[in-house]
C-alpha cells in the first residue's frame, strides 16, 4: 500500500500565544493544498488559541506530552481529557527529551500510550538511541526494546491511531542528521519488528517518521527512502519559510 506521508511540527518550548497564533495562521494559509497528513504541536499555553486557528483546516492539533493519569492530585500535569477539550487530536509521547532530560521510563511512556489510545487520541511514539548506544552497536536493540515496551498491551486494532517517530538522540537539535541510509535501516528494523509483534499487514501499514534536525535541504533524501514516511520536525517547524517546504514535499 502507499502510506500517506505525515509531517509534524513540534514547537517545543517556543512561541507565546500571540506568536503561536501568527505562525499557525501562516501555515493554514500556505498548507491548504498539501497532500501530506499535517500536525503542529504548540506549547500547552497556546493550544486553545491555535485550535481556533486550525479548526477548519487540514492541520491537526497536537500536544507535546500528557499525564499518565486521567485526573487527580497531579500538580503541573495536563490530562488527556483537558487536551481533547481544547481540540487536540494527537499527542507526542516518549520524546527523547522526556526520556533523557526528564527521566521518563518505558513503563511510564507505555501508561501514557495506553491511556491516550483508550480515549481514541492519536499517538506519535518516539524511539531512538543515544550516540553512546549507537557507537556501542546497540541502536537496533535499544529501538526494538523501546518499541516493544512502549506498545506493551496495545492491540493491533489500535494501531491505526499510532505513528512511530524514529529520532536518533544524537541528531536532535545538533545539526547532525542520520544519513538517509542509516535512518532507513532503522526504519526497516522498526517495520520488521511490527511483523513479529503484530502482523505483516500491520508492518506494511505503519507510518514511521524520521526526527532529528530535519530541514528543507535534507527532506528530499530522507523521503526518497521506502521506509521513511514523513518527519517529526523541531527547529525547522518554528518558521513557515522552513516548515512549509518540508510539509509540502511530495515524493510521488
Amino acid at each position: 500500500m502507499a502510506r500517506t506521508p505525515y509531517m509534524a511540527g513540534n514547537w517545543k518550548m517556543h512561541k507565546t500565544v500571540s506568536e503561536a497564533r501568527v505562525l499557525a495562521s501562516e501555515l493554514v494559509s500556505e498548507l491548504s493544498g498539501a497532500s501530506a497528513k499535517l500536525m503542529i504541536a504548540p506549547p500547552f499555553t497556546a493550544l486553545s488559541a491555535v485550535s481556533q486557528v486550525v479548526s477548519d483546516s487540514p492541520i491537526r492539533l497536537g500536544a507535546q506530552n500528557m499525564a499518565p493519569e486521567e485526573s487527580g492530585a497531579h500538580t503541573g500535569e495536563v490530562s488527556v481529557a483537558m487536551l481533547a477539550d481544547v481540540g487536540v487530536e494527537v499527542v507526542i509521547l516518549g520524546h527523547s527529551e522526556r526520556r533523557h532530560v526528564y527521566g521518563e521510563t518505558d513503563e511510564l511512556i507505555n501508561r501514557k500510550v495506553k491511556l491516550a489510545l483508550a480515549h481514541e487520541m492519536e499517538v506519535i511514539l518516539c524511539v531512538g538511541e543515544t550516540l553512546e548506544e549507537r557507537e556501542g552497536d546497540r541502536a537496533e536493540t535499544v529501538v526494538q526494546e523501546q518499541l516493544a515496551a512502549g506498545l506493551d498491551g496495545v492491540g493491533e486494532d489500535q494501531l491505526s491511531l499510532v505513528t512511530i517517530a524514529y529520532e536518533p538522540v544524537w541528531a536532535i537539535g545538533t545539526g547532525r542528521t542520520a544519513t538517509p541510509e542509516d535512518a532507513d535501516a532503522i526504519h526497516q528494523i522498526i517495520r520488521n519488528r511490527f511483523s513479529t509483534m503484530y502482523s505483516a499487514q500491520a508492518a506494511e501499514n505503519m507510518v514511521i517518521q524520521y526526527g532529528g534536525s530535519v530541514k528543507p535541504n535534507n527532506i528530499v533524501g530522507l523521503m526518497a527512502k521506502g521506509n521513511i514516511d514523513g518527519a517529526l520536525v523541531g527547529g525547522a517547524s518554528l518558521k513557515a519559510e522552513t516548515f512549509v517546504p518540508i510539509a509540502t514535499y511530495d515524493r510521488t
